[in-house]
Order: structure tokens, then C-alpha cells, then sequence
């Protein structure tokens, strides 16, 4: 059984087709990518499979599981993480104060644990925040964790929503667009923190991005969207030398 399968997904917003037979099987531990001209549908195909949205059509479960009609902080409970293109980061708090509240939709001691501090809750406290160092630790951003998000380079605030995704102890992680503004330096640490994440975790990923140097050294196979459909799918290579990924980026004329 797949670990995320998408069948024959279909949207409209609004009588416009956004995304149409759309289909998506990832087993666990790979890791695909998703490339497209701006206003492909990519981020859209993301919000249906993570709840944002519910799909017009189709199919879509998690170990066999479905997700449809599912809210996204359930899905997410279920093992499914996920960064945003434009960052969702609360300004007021601290670096380990964004990942330690990623856990907080698992707790287990409840409101009488919150309000008469009990044992248990004390216990599961001191656990989330040892298991929130250990994540920044492993990004290689634990010297700041007492640090405001608002103080910190672009990168590092990657980083930071990284270790929230992965707070969750997620299966799969879903990455829309996480090195979108970076320098080349921060480029290059980015795809570290991927392949480290990948290797400590074995976490499978499905990954949109723009830079396809990031696309065609970290993923194993890629599909391609165009007006919210697939035209291309396969490896790297493959979609490197396809026609039809090279005309949906550079245009008719010039692949002509």
C-alpha cells in the first residue's frame, strides 16, 4: 500500500478548473518533486491534499486512509507536515517557542493536566522540549533558540519552519517552495538540511520548487503542471530533455 495515493483529483473554484485529473502515488522514504510555470496550480494541489481545500473529485488517503473532508491540523495529526511558500511565522516568539508549539496538538494530559499542572503534564512539557532542541540541534540552529524569529535572517527562518514541520513527527513532508528568496549560500545550506532530514528521518517528500537544481539533485522522480494538469512525469532526466516541460517554461516559439 502507498503511503500518500491522489486519484483522478479534480477542482474548480468558482466554475474555473483549477486542477484536473490529478493523480499522485508516493511510496515511503521517496521523495518527488512538482514543477511548473507560475500559476500552474502547484500550491493548490498541496492546500486539497493537506485540507486547505476540498477537491471537487477524487481520491486521496495516507496509509489507506482517507483525507477527504478532513481538517488540516487532523491530517497533519496523521503524519503529514508541511511548510508554506510565503512563511507562517509568529513574530513575537522565539525560535523554540514555534517548534515546541507544533507538538501541542498531541498532548495527552488534558485540561485538568493545563490547569492543576500535574505530574504528567509537567512530564510531557520537559519531553516536547527536549525532542523541539534535538530538531534544532539537528538544523544546526540550536545556538539561537531564544532568539525572536523577527531578528533573523531569511534562511535561518526556513530553518525554523522546518523543524516545526518536522515537531510533528511527520511520515511524509510536504516543502512549497523553501528556498524561494535565498542567497547561494543559503541555497546550498538548504539542500543540506534536505538530505540530512531525509537520511535521519528516511521521511518521505513531495516537494514544489522553482530552482531546478534543487529539483533535479534531490528528487527521484518529478512530475510537471500546466494549467493544472500533468504533462509530464518521470525522472530527472526525463524531464529534463522533455519537450513539453520545455515548452511550458520557455514558450513555443523559443523551443521552436
Amino acid at each position: 500500500m502507498p503511503l500518500l495515493q491522489v486519484k483522478n483529483m479534480t477542482h474548480y473554484f468558482a466554475g474555473l478548473r483549477a486542477v484536473h485529473n490529478y493523480n499522485l502515488t508516493i511510496e515511503p522514504g521517496e521523495v518527488h518533486g512538482l514543477i511548473g510555470p507560475n500559476g500552474a496550480g502547484k500550491t493548490t494541489i498541496f492546500n486539497l491534499i493537506t485540507g486547505v481545500y476540498r477537491p471537487t473529485e477524487g481520491e486521496i488517503t495516507l496509509d489507506g486512509k482517507s483525507l477527504i473532508g478532513l481538517f488540516p491540523h487532523e491530517i497533519a495529526a496523521m503524519g503529514l507536515g508541511r511548510t508554506f511558500q510565503n512563511m507562517k511565522l509568529w513574530r513575537h516568539m522565539t525560535v523554540l517557542e514555534h517548534v515546541k508549539m507544533a507538538h501541542y496538538s498531541k498532548l495527552t494530559y488534558g485540561l485538568i493536566g493545563a490547569f492543576f499542572g500535574t505530574h504528567r503534564r509537567y512530564k510531557e512539557e520537559e519531553e516536547i522540549e527536549q525532542h523541539s532542541l534535538e530538531l534544532l540541534k539537528l538544523l544546526g540552529i540550536d545556538a539561537i533558540a531564544d532568539q525572536n524569529v523577527l531578528n533573523l535572517p531569511y534562511g535561518v527562518q526556513r530553518k525554523v519552519e522546518m523543524a516545526r514541520a518536522l515537531a510533528i513527527r511527520p511520515r511524509i513532508l510536504f516543502l512549497d517552495e523553501p528556498t524561494v528568496g535565498m542567497t547561494p549560500e543559503e541555497l546550498k545550506e538548504m539542500m543540506e538540511v534536505f538530505r540530512k532530514v531525509h537520511e535521519e528521518f528516511g521521511l518521505a517528500i513531495f516537494l514544489i520548487e522553482h530552482r531546478m537544481k534543487v529539483v533535479m539533485e534531490l528528487c527521484e522522480q518529478i512530475q510537471t503542471l500546466n494549467f493544472g494538469e500533468i504533462i509530464a512525469e518521470g525522472t530527472p532526466k526525463e524531464i529534463q530533455n522533455n519537450p513539453k516541460v520545455i515548452e511550458a517554461y520557455l514558450g513555443k516559439e523559443e523551443v521552436e
